[in-house]
């Protein structure tokens, strides 16, 4: 077995963990950083809504021996507006002019065939209406509250309110995250860009119900029992999970960072960059909020109940009681750090943790024992 398939393993049982949901506020603290970078960089910077969203021109010139340098420097010359220049795979050009109209694309077309020197005939012109886009972006926006509303009633139903919330929260947390990606780098906005961050969802998504799945499952009848914590249960949860999300992370970024960093970097084809750049952000950050955001989030929601309030703090003093007497605390203490314990609670973690859990140690999974 791989070192990484034995560490899942180890995971998976319990043998080894990492506080994820006791260093909660470390995570909040990190992804409110990157949103407010991503918001600053989104109201500074603004994005840079490609031509399907703006309206104007692309003209598709055949080989030439002009340089890409130079036919933008003719094209923004003859048009008076910013242009876009590619080169083609067979020599040809394709350039994109925004805020052009008919009459403009014309005397466009004109000079162009006189400056790269090209027949004008063989000079294919299209013009892309503002409205198109605005169509397009509209139908997006809908889609995607058609998706969000869908998203928590699913999960409303299948889990619980909580878990819904938490969900949607990581969703908008990623949604702004690779917006504000677009706006920092630069990179072109097209309905490609559109596609791209409607897919992330799915991804971003699946790895939250994958762990949320394994919470409810572990969290069954908690309340029966005095071993373990509601946060206790869900940190397990991550950990259970983490190779699992990590893998399938790995395996949907690599084929998308070979499209974005091979295929719009080193090869040039610079038209990928708009999904490829929305998907490997997007991936990124749904893998970081499923872990990270998401549960953790749940858990201090789930806190917050009377019943759950109630099971922690019989929990804590059953191992602050236990300590008391020299015996073996029932279950970890590493779990509850001092900013979620009560007043007057905080010795009973640490004299817990100086006894030293019992039975499968303090990355253990919850077992069907009742106490």
């Amino acid at each position: 077995m791989s070192r990484l398939g034995a560490l899942g393993a180890r995971l998976y049982r319990g043998e080894v963990g990492y506080d994820f949901v006791g260093k909660r506020k470390i995570w909040y603290g990190i992804s409110i950083l990157i949103t407010i970078t991503a918001i600053v960089g989104l109201a500074v910077r603004g994005l840079n809504m490609g031509i399907e969203f703006k309206g104007g021109a692309v003209f598709t010139v055949p080989s030439t021996s002009v340089s890409v340098a130079q036919a933008q420097e003719d094209t923004e010359k003859a048009s008076g507006h910013d242009a876009i220049v590619q080169q083609l795979g067979n020599g040809g050009l394709r350039i994109q002019v925004t805020e052009l109209d008919t009459k403009q694309a014309d005397a466009v077309k004109t000079q162009l065939a006189e400056d790269l020197k090209v027949d004008e005939a063989k000079i294919n012109a299209d013009l892309v209406g503002p409205s198109w886009g605005e169509t397009i972006a509209n139908k997006a926006w809908t889609g995607l509250g058609i998706f969000m509303i869908l998203v928590v009633i699913y999960l409303a139903i299948a889990f619980e309110w909580r878990m819904a919330v938490a969900a949607l929260i990581a969703l908008i947390h990623d949604l702004t995250i690779t917006v504000g990606v677009y706006a920092l780098v630069g990179f072109e906005v097209t309905p490609g860009t559109v596609i791209g961050l409607l897919t992330i969802l799915g991804y971003s998504l699946y790895d939250t119900v994958v762990v949320f799945d394994s919470l409810k499952e572990g969290s069954k009848d908690i309340t029966k029992q005095t071993r373990w914590t509601y946060s206790e249960i869900a940190n397990r949860s991550i950990n259970s999970t983490l190779v699992r999300s990590i893998n399938t992370t790995v395996v949907a970024l690599l084929p998308v960072a070979g499209l974005l960093f091979i295929g719009g970097g080193f090869l040039g084809a610079g038209m990928l960059n708009d999904i490829s750049l929305s998907l490997f952000v997007g991936l990124a950050a749904g893998a970081y909020s499923s872990i990270f955001i998401a549960t953790p989030l749940v858990a201090d929601l789930k806190e917050r109940d009377p019943q759950i309030k109630a099971l922690k703090k019989r929990v804590l003093n059953k191992r602050a009681a236990a300590a008391a007497k020299g015996e073996a605390a029932d279950g970890p203490a590493d779990t509850d750090t001092e900013e979620d314990t009560e007043p007057g609670e905080a010795a009973a973690p640490a004299a817990a943790a100086a006894a030293g859990p019992r039975g499968r140690g303090a990355g253990g999974r919850p077992s069907g024992r009742r106490r």
